[in-house]
């Protein structure tokens, strides 16, 4: 049943890990009337390992990380609608009507001068036996993230992208061994195996000696208990299946934004909120933040700022807002 919220609030900030949070700290010290909408605290950031960048901690998890956020939010007594996923954003006149759903089918309707949407982004899985019973155990979708845990151990990055071959070489630094498989054939066509990436990282990937690559390859399952110990592959060409032991798994077969609520506003081909240097989207009194936009470099310090960027341009346009 729907429960509307006659009362005009001057914002809704859906999602609640990095860009969110900062948001809502600065819009909490400027004391305005809003709420946050979103599934779960922490998003990606939680599902993170060891975290060694995030400035004035010199070593942390994600899921500390993202409760220490929680608690500074908290700190404010911050509204938090948990466990609600926006299904969509309609501008009427010079304000905003927000749907949410939680999981039981319960409806849930905002009515704000503003919004900002710090929705995230989910890794693309490969959607393999093991995969989901194994993330955090061994398999990862940030090499930055939890590469440093895996110090000369022996792990495989999946992907034929500049993420895969980025994240190659970081372990090539870090770890004893390095696979590479891409599904792709070493062929002039393919441009060496990895038509998604840049020529100069893939000459450079393929000058190391640590790392092996493995051409033509399906990865099919992976396998463990309580860790990840190994992973199978078919040869595309030979139908040969292999099985290499591994303490870690970097899938880097691309991110997916958590946009598609989103009507109100640009977004690029692959789903990117498109925003401007002050994170306004082309939806007036829209502003967006974090992973979910067009912006370069996903990663937590970066998140946050947008976050922090994002509450003061909404305060610029709350500030001028009119009935």
């Amino acid at each position: 049943m729907e429960n509307k919220q006659e009362k005009l609030l001057d914002l809704i900030i859906i999602g609640a890990s990095a860009a969110g949070s900062a948001a809502a700290i600065y819009a909490a010290r400027r004391n305005l009337n809003f709420t946050i909408v979103t599934k779960d605290v922490g998003g990606e950031v939680a599902l993170s390992g060891e975290v060694g960048n995030w400035p004035g901690i010199v070593e942390t998890t994600g899921i500390e990380l993202a409760q220490n956020f929680h608690k500074h939010i908290q700190s404010y007594n911050v509204k938090i609608e948990e466990g609600f996923e926006i299904t969509s954003i309609k501008q009427e006149k010079n304000h905003h009507i927000v749907t949410a759903k939680n999981f039981l089918g319960e409806e849930k309707t905002y009515f704000t001068k503003s919004v900002i949407i710090a929705s995230g982004i989910h890794p693309r899985n490969l959607n393999l036996p093991g995969e989901k019973e194994l993330r955090g155990r061994g398999v990862t979708y940030c090499t930055v993230c939890d590469g440093p845990l895996f110090k000369d151990k022996i792990t495989a990055t999946i992907g034929a992208g500049n993420a895969a071959i980025e994240s190659a070489l970081m372990m090539a630094g870090i770890a004893e061994k390095v696979y590479l498989i891409t599904k792709f054939p070493n062929t002039k066509e393919t441009l060496g195996g990895f038509p998604k990436a840049e020529t100069i990282l893939v000459n450079k990937i393929k000058k190391l000696e640590n790392v092996e690559i493995i051409y033509n390859a399906e990865t099919t399952e992976i396998i463990g208990k309580d860790n990840l110990q190994a992973f199978k592959y078919k040869d595309i060409e030979t139908k040969e299946e292999k099985e290499i032991a591994v303490d870690g798994l970097m899938v880097h077969i691309g991110m997916i934004p958590n946009s598609d609520f989103v009507t109100c506003g640009t977004k690029n081909p692959i789903g990117e909120i498109e925003v401007d240097i002050k994170c306004k989207t082309t939806c007036l009194g829209v502003f967006a933040a974090g992973d979910v936009t067009n912006i370069p470099y996903k990663q937590i310090v970066i998140a946050a700022g947008q976050g922090v960027t994002a509450a003061l341009s909404a305060i610029e346009y709350i500030n001028k807002w009119e009935e």
